[in-house]
């Protein structure tokens, strides 16, 4: 490429689309985040620089600035991107007839993530950011949703949040570790047995896809019907009905 040609790819790139005098905010955002991304895997610290992000898109920085403020808002909008982007992949997995195997799967795909993102990775979920984006909850919430229909067949051993905050504890652990440390960390089968421990302290595995009933566990039974009831509210009872069913039935399951 000749200097001429370098020159006039710079200018067409601060430039954007013939007539418009300048790129459009949307296409450069989603520039300078893929080269962010794109800068921060090349990075043997993890790190990036914004003059470095707009050499890469060819712009100056007052254009970084006026988009995301500084270099934390930079970062920040990488992270909820990547989580934007995670949620997407979660929310295109099957849902099947057996809950728990729905949930192993979920695990699996969130070492997956990991291992194919690994710097962005490090970033969504080692925050050095001064708060945690709005996505990273509803990455909670989906993990949420699936552990109802778990307890909604009587395999859930202990309330969902509390097993939600298990899980997902666990499963960033496993993965910031193999990242963090990939020699210490080599066994392969490391993510599936931690994901195996975690799983028999809060869910049993037997009872899905089946039924359940009080018969078997009063505590288990009354958690199973408290996810039912969040699925299909009874048409019967009044919201403040379900609303007062729901707390004698978290009651019946006293924590530990």
């Amino acid at each position: 490429m000749t200097p001429d040609t370098t020159a006039r790819t710079a200018k067409a790139a601060k430039a954007g689309p013939p007539g418009t005098g300048e790129p459009k905010t949307g296409d450069l955002r989603a520039r300078m985040l893929e080269a962010a991304e794109a800068l921060l895997n090349a990075s043997p610290g993890n790190d990036v620089s914004t003059r470095a992000v707009c050499e890469a898109v060819g712009v100056t920085q007052p254009i970084l600035y006026r988009l995301f403020g500084d270099k934390n808002g930079l970062l920040m909008a990488l992270v909820t991107h990547g989580f934007e982007r995670y949620i997407s992949r979660k929310q295109a997995l099957e849902a099947t007839d057996d809950p728990v195997a729905d949930l192993r799967a979920g695990w699996n795909d969130h070492t997956d993530f990991a291992l194919t993102n690994r710097a962005l990775y490090r970033l969504m979920f080692s925050p050095v950011l001064p708060e945690v984006p709005e996505p990273a909850n509803r990455i909670f919430e989906l993990l949420k949703q699936t552990l109802e229909r778990c307890a909604a067949v009587g395999a859930v051993k202990i309330p969902t949040e509390e097993a939600a905050q298990t899980i997902l504890s666990a499963n960033v652990g496993v993965a910031l570790s193999i990242l963090s440390q990939p020699e210490r960390f080599a066994d392969p089968l490391l993510s599936t047995r931690v994901r195996d421990a975690v799983f028999a302290s809060c869910l049993d595995e037997s009872a899905a896809p089946r039924s359940f009933s009080a018969a078997d566990d009063p505590s288990r039974a009354a958690l199973a019907l408290a996810a039912q009831l969040k699925q299909q509210p009874p048409a019967a009872l009044h919201p403040t009905e379900t609303a007062l069913l729901l707390h004698w039935l978290a009651r019946l399951h006293p924590a530990p």
